[in-house]
């Protein structure tokens, strides 16, 4: 059911998506994490109202190219800006997007003060009134993101979700941790359970994906449709495939310093062809940082990345790292 509803085929093994992060899923990150098996990705959220003054710098974020199983995640509290949004999107994309999601667990405070993204969950009449205005104009699904809660005492997921499905979304994906907790601690898994046990519309869970065991450890405590890798996908696009190819047969392979190479090397010149050498490469310095994670002398490398001003300085980098068959000795 949650294939059909983000429009990716199907498959035996229960979708493994890339979650909107902002920042982060631009279309160069989206686009590898595709090659290594996202069966659908979430561009980063997108203003609602920033859309309807004509920024460029939002539609420049919306802009899909020839994407394919992608997903728009926006944000708002307006349920009119939302449906416009919709609308707007639906004619630029040209039948591109796979779903809508609307953003209701953001803790960023600038968003939050806004009364948007997480927020919501202490509105939920307003919140449903954003879902029903996104489903009479969107030609495809409606999804929701939201978290645990917004805090102790506002927006229990179950209830919040609940709601949701009453206000017509096709599926939610829960993050298990409060607003105030925004990415520290532990994920509650149990919130997750709970809401899965009481929903009829699919549940894809969130929180904590760091290895392919977390991705099956989520599934069979939640009893999730789906799972959305988050923090665990930066700098490791890979864990897509280790998780499918793990769900489907209890293994998984390493991967070499060569497909580390050729992955860091395509997203570096997407990232310059989509947005000029100068800002893609000041952007990818934390995308370098992050691929440089277990690799011997990583800190003094961090470093180094830190100074990368061109492609082709990027590149020697990238060489110097992983393309020396015997750098794989280098990994701790």
């Amino acid at each position: 059911m949650l294939r059909q509803i983000l429009q990716i085929g199907q498959e035996e093994t229960v979708p493994v998506v890339l979650a909107p992060m902002a920042g982060i899923t631009d279309f160069a990150f989206r686009e590898v994490c595709r090659d290594w098996g996202a069966d659908m990705t979430y561009s980063e959220m997108i203003s609602a109202k920033g859309l309807k003054y004509n920024s460029k710098r939002t539609f420049e974020i919306v802009d899909l190219r020839d994407e394919t199983k992608s997903a728009i995640q926006l944000f708002g509290r307006d349920p009119q800006d939302i449906a416009n949004a919709i609308r707007v999107l639906q004619q630029e994309q040209a039948g591109r997007i796979s779903c809508f999601d609307i953003n209701m667990g953001c803790p960023a405070p600038k968003i939050v003060n806004n009364g948007e993204g997480s927020a919501l969950m202490k509105e939920p009449e307003l919140a449903a009134e954003i879902v029903a205005a996104a489903k009479k104009v969107s030609e495809v699904a409606v999804t929701v993101k939201f978290r645990r809660g917004f805090d102790k005492t506002h927006g229990d997921a179950v209830s919040f979700a609940q709601r949701m499905e009453q206000a017509g979304t096709d599926a939610v994906t829960i993050h298990g941790r409060l607003r105030e907790e925004y990415y520290t601690g532990k994920a509650d898994w149990d919130c997750i359970a709970r809401t899965k046990q009481l929903l009829s519309i699919p549940v894809i869970a969130n929180g904590d994906v760091f290895s392919p065991e977390d991705a099956k450890g989520i599934l069979d405590y939640t009893g999730a449709d789906g799972v959305m890798v988050a923090r665990g996908a930066t700098g490791n696009p890979f864990l897509f495939s280790q998780i499918k190819t793990y769900l489907q047969t209890g293994t998984y392979r390493q991967i070499s310093n060569q497909e580390k190479l050729q992955t860091v090397l395509k997203q570096a010149e997407l990232c310059v062809k989509s947005k000029g050498e100068h800002r893609a490469i000041q952007e990818f310095r934390k995308h370098i940082a992050w691929y440089l994670k277990g690799v011997r002398g990583a800190a003094a490398l961090r470093q180094q990345a830190l100074g990368l001003n061109t492609l082709e300085q990027l590149q020697s980098l990238a060489m110097q790292v992983f393309g020396d068959s015997t750098t794989d000795a280098n990994m701790i």
